[in-house]
């Protein structure tokens, strides 16, 4: 049973990451639309589509219970904040041309990830783990010395989200009810940046029935994958879920350089050159680690 949770962890992990990096295509449509509208509408979408499923899923005392134990309540509001803000950088480097630093910010998420797993959730960090995780600093520092000033958009995606997936790790609540929690908690804000707007006559979804239609699919290209994302969550390890969140930054770097036109130069690669090394370190310790421990369970049957 352990195994086939950890398969459909994976397979909700790839789901999640991969929808996440083509999703700058979505919000490339709408370009013409500031990023607070984009943001708010995503949490209202979200949290309007979100109504009817809980009834089709009967989540309705999930919820409940949700709602009367406060500390973990308090701590989806937490998780709220730290989405609601990782949403916002991340339309906002899409809307701005940075597409590159989100995706640098992406790549270094998976290391943070693992940083994070071992500082609070006891997981222990081997020699060539620390190996990567130096390696890809040397890549930020890099970038620092070249710019004169540190990545903040990437940083601000790698530690926003990866601190989420703690939480949601540590809360280890319903994948379900606790976006609709999560949502909830920033639909009043949401709400009222979209009406002081309207009052100032520049809500976009008002402006055409495309804008209104591309809007209001904000709520499912949203809660599709922070759902894959919260379920495989509760199925893996923070260390072994890190593993698939390469999938995402891989995809959005292509997308900028292909697609979006935004230029990468030969000083770059000393920036992206040792996060994709410490990446590949990374990744190529973990399937040794999961091949041995499976060869391990085998010969333990057969004895």
């Amino acid at each position: 049973m352990e195994e086939r949770s950890r398969v459909a962890g994976a397979l909700l992990a790839v789901a999640a990451y991969g929808f996440w990096g083509i999703a700058p295509i979505y919000f490339k449509w709408l370009q013409g639309i500031g990023a607070g509208q984009l943001v708010a509408h995503r949490i209202l979408w979200t949290a309007v589509l979100l109504v009817p499923l809980l009834a089709v899923l009967r989540a309705g005392p999930k919820l409940r219970a949700l709602l009367a134990d406060r500390p973990r309540l308090l701590g989806l509001c937490a998780c709220a904040v730290l989405i609601g803000g990782n949403w916002s950088v991340f339309i906002y480097a899409v809307l701005a041309g940075r597409v590159l630093e989100a995706s640098l910010g992406y790549f270094i998420n998976p290391l943070i990830s693992l940083l994070l797993g071992m500082i609070f959730m006891g997981e222990r960090m081997r020699p060539i783990q620390w190996l990567a995780v130096a390696i890809a600093a040397g890549g930020v520092l890099n970038e620092i010395i070249r710019f004169g000033d540190v990545p903040w958009l990437g940083l601000a995606l790698a530690f926003s989200f990866g601190f989420y997936g703690l939480l949601r790790k540590r809360l280890a609540v319903d994948s379900f009810v606790g976006l609709t929690v999560e949502s909830w908690v920033l639909l009043p804000v949401a709400v009222a940046y979209l009406a002081w707007n309207a009052s100032a006559g520049v809500d976009a979804f008002t402006t055409s029935i495309r804008s209104a239609l591309l809007l209001a699919l904000a709520g499912p290209v949203t809660m599709f994958p922070l759902l894959c994302f919260a379920a495989a969550a509760n199925r893996l390890p923070l260390s072994q879920l890190g593993f698939f969140q390469y999938i995402a930054p891989v995809l959005t770097f292509l997308l900028a350089v292909t697609q979006f036109g935004e230029p990468f130069v030969a000083a770059q690669f000393l920036t992206f050159g040792p996060i994709w090394t410490a990446l590949v370190i990374f990744t190529a310790h973990a399937v040794y680690v999961q091949r041995r421990s499976a060869r391990h369970r085998l010969a333990g049957v057969d004895a």
